[in-house]
């Protein structure tokens, strides 16, 4: 059975940093792509970033490019993102997101979801 675990929440200044862990377990996901996405109160669930386990490219939302990384640990089986100067539009439960073969921008396309993890950015 797939599981997937975030950690790393939490209430921030804005300027800050944070970063978020995706524990992964319950199948080989070495042919499987990795998403993080965020949804607000009263907002859609908005795609953030993905990266494919394989060959570790990455895209993102554009208001996060340069501010936020994605990564991966195949040893470990975990992916991470790493935020940097927080601003208060990021607060959001953010969740991390696996499907098959390539990355997509796309919730709809993504089979497995973890229970989220709540990032809150004051001001």
């Amino acid at each position: 059975q797939v599981q997937l675990v975030e950690s790393g929440g939490g209430l921030v200044q804005a300027g800050g940093s944070l970063r978020l862990s995706c524990a992964a377990a319950g199948r080989t996901f070495s042919n499987y792509a990795m998403g993080w996405f965020r949804q607000a109160p009263g907002k859609e669930r908005e795609f953030v970033a993905a990266i494919r386990w394989s060959r570790g490219s990455a895209v993102y939302l554009d208001s996060v490019q340069g501010r936020f990384t994605i990564s991966r640990d195949n040893a470990k089986n975990t992916v991470y993102l790493q935020m940097n100067s927080l601003k208060p539009e990021d607060t959001a439960v953010y969740y991390c997101a696996a499907k098959f073969d390539l990355v997509s921008m796309r919730a709809r396309e993504y089979k497995y979801w973890g229970q989220g993890t709540q990032v809150t950015v004051s001001s």
